[in-house]
């Protein structure tokens, strides 16, 4: 590949970074106005009718006898499970406390992997999840409450469920996108996700009679620009680079986290959790060092 092809997969991979950076705020805002499921159910619900207009690029389907165990495992892990736990998470933390969880994935992704599918993990990697654990945890407990973070502490233990669940739906992406192209399992994750929340938001509380045009906005921003144009960049960027080096990048979500939060919402981090953060991107780049990083989860952020 020339170096043009490659700076513009790079670009597509620091613009779909952003976008799932900024899906944070976007679900802070929407969350101020709307019940949190009614949130969730219109985001899913703008997604599938994006993919339904776009239904002829759908890619391949090559259904295994089985494969509904699977595929139903996938859309269980993330959007449903996962999103509920994200929902919980910004209730009662920042955005960009949440964020900074969202570093631990890579190397749950490779912890789970080494338990469930035997690939090798190094000593190196073991040793930086460690180091990225005990940064979450003085993240979560250097925090105090205010009017950005009710409970921090329980906050970003949901965000940490939630990492959990993209886990899972890593490892489970990981058995079907052989068969199945990205669209199918993200369209299938939207339509799902579309049918389970809808019972759960009407449970919840009506639908407002009346919503701002920011919460229409962080509403259509969220189901359109970020779950299908992140979706769509990210794996533009895949294609063009190895997956190795694609799934690096993954790392930059909470520092758009951090800084769309200071710039929308005015929150920031005190001086301690400044260095709990430090530890957990010291822990994610030792887990790197010398070993290849996960193909990460989170098409639908």
């Amino acid at each position: 590949m020339g170096a043009q092809g490659r700076g513009v997969a790079v670009f597509c991979l620091l613009v779909a970074m952003a976008l799932w950076g900024s899906s944070f705020i976007a679900l802070k805002l929407a969350f101020a106005e709307l019940p949190t499921m009614w949130v969730i159910f219109a985001r899913m619900l703008l997604g599938s009718l994006i993919f339904l207009l776009a239904w002829r690029w759908r890619g391949r389907i090559e259904y295994r006898q089985g494969d509904w165990k699977y595929l139903l495992g996938l859309a269980a892990c993330e959007p449903c499970l996962y999103f509920i736990f994200e929902a919980l998470a910004l209730q009662n933390t920042s955005a960009s406390q949440a964020g900074m969880i969202t570093a631990l994935l890579p190397l749950l992704v490779a912890v789970g992997a080494y338990a469930f599918l035997r690939e090798r993990i190094t000593r190196t990697t073991l040793a930086g999840f460690i180091v990225a654990v005990v940064g979450a945890v003085w993240l979560s407990l250097a925090g105090s409450a205010n009017e950005h973070a009710s409970n921090p502490l329980l906050g970003n233990f949901y965000e940490f469920l939630a990492m959990v669940c993209a886990m899972g739906y890593t490892l489970l992406l990981k058995h079907l996108s052989g068969r199945y192209s990205a669209f199918i399992l993200t369209a299938m994750q939207a339509f799902i996700g579309a049918l389970f929340f809808l019972p759960l938001a009407v449970a919840q509380a009506p639908f407002p009679e009346q919503v701002s045009a920011q919460g229409i906005g962080a509403l259509l921003y969220l189901g359109i620009i970020v779950t299908v144009g992140a979706y769509g960049l990210y794996n533009f960027g895949v294609s063009r680079l190895p997956a190795s080096q694609a799934s690096g990048f993954i790392n930059l979500i909470p520092v758009f986290t951090l800084i769309f939060a200071m710039l929308f919402l005015g929150e920031s981090l005190n001086v301690t959790q400044i260095f709990a953060a430090v530890l957990v991107f010291a822990g994610v780049a030792l887990s790197q060092w010398r070993s290849t990083p996960p193909v990460p989860a989170g098409v639908l952020d």
